[in-house]
């Protein structure tokens, strides 16, 4: 196979790859950039494939193990490490997760865990003519533009991440959506991580945010977290930072979770339909 070529989607991070066709077994040297791309651009675009449940997870085992995740009512059916996104209802429950048409949280894939995931694939199945992009913020650019002060403030706090806080905030907005069981909310304790992190390959430093699953900075007062928190995201989703994805069907878009972060834009499920598969990586 010939090494594919990229362009790059943003002056800042992400690419376009063209010339693979991943339903095909990829040799070492594509693997390897794949993953070497992957770590220079933060985030990779693949158009135009027709993949398998069995190539969805092939692919994602270049970049380490698929988790399988906590909300198993989401999981394809004998592909437990693949999570339906969907906004499709059924007999008026949604088939996937992020069903609501207005439902915004900016976040990094797992941060809820202990261990944080690395990478996410998103292949894309049935794509919708108006809305539904995925926008991804460029974390590591918007921490190297901080000014100093603001850098040396944060550097060492640590934030709360509650799957549980999420809910709450999500259940608040949308009375629909599906509650955890209380099993499920036995697997999902609060965590603690740095606010800033390290990136455990390339050294570089980004922001740790999410709009609605950080509870709190750890030793902070509650107004004050809440105020700095706050101009930390207004900062790391300005549009300098960020790369919006207008989805077609056959993409697949991998992206480091450990230098961006995330969300969802609306879409109108009455009219627009959209089906993506997901795989995170460990």
């Amino acid at each position: 196979m010939s090494r594919y070529h990229l362009d790059p989607l943003t002056p800042k991070f992400g690419a376009s790859i063209f010339g693979i066709d991943l339903s095909l077994p990829v040799d070492e040297s594509d693997a390897t950039s794949l993953i070497e791309d992957l770590l220079k651009y933060r985030v990779l675009v693949v158009r135009d494939q027709t993949l398998s449940h069995e190539d969805h997870l092939r692919v994602s085992r270049f970049f380490g193990k698929p988790e399988t995740h906590v909300q198993d009512q989401y999981t394809v059916p004998g592909f437990r490490q693949i999570v339906t996104i969907s906004n499709i209802h059924r007999n008026g429950v949604p088939i996937g997760m992020y069903d609501g048409d207005n439902e915004q949280e900016w976040h990094t894939d797992l941060s809820w865990k202990a261990q944080m995931s690395a990478v996410s694939l998103l292949y894309s199945v049935i794509a919708p003519e108006v809305g539904g992009e995925t926008r991804f913020a460029d974390t590591i650019a918007a921490y190297d533009d901080l000014p100093a002060g603001l850098r040396a403030r944060i550097d060492g706090l640590e934030t709360v991440h509650s799957m549980l806080h999420l809910f709450e905030r999500q259940a608040a907005d949308n009375p629909a959506k599906v509650p955890l069981t209380e099993a499920q909310r036995a697997q999902v304790p609060d965590v603690v991580h740095p606010l800033v992190r390290l990136h455990p390959e390339t050294g570089r430093r980004s922001l740790l945010l999410g709009d609605m699953i950080i509870r709190g900075i750890v030793g902070v007062d509650e107004t004050e977290s809440a105020q700095l928190l706050d101009q930390l995201h207004t900062h790391a989703t300005a549009s300098r930072y960020v790369y919006s994805h207008r989805w077609a069907v056959g993409d697949l878009v991998i992206w480091d979770n450990r230098a961006t972060m995330h969300t969802a834009s609306p879409c109108d499920h009455t009219r627009h339909q959209r089906l993506l598969y997901r795989t995170t990586v460990m």
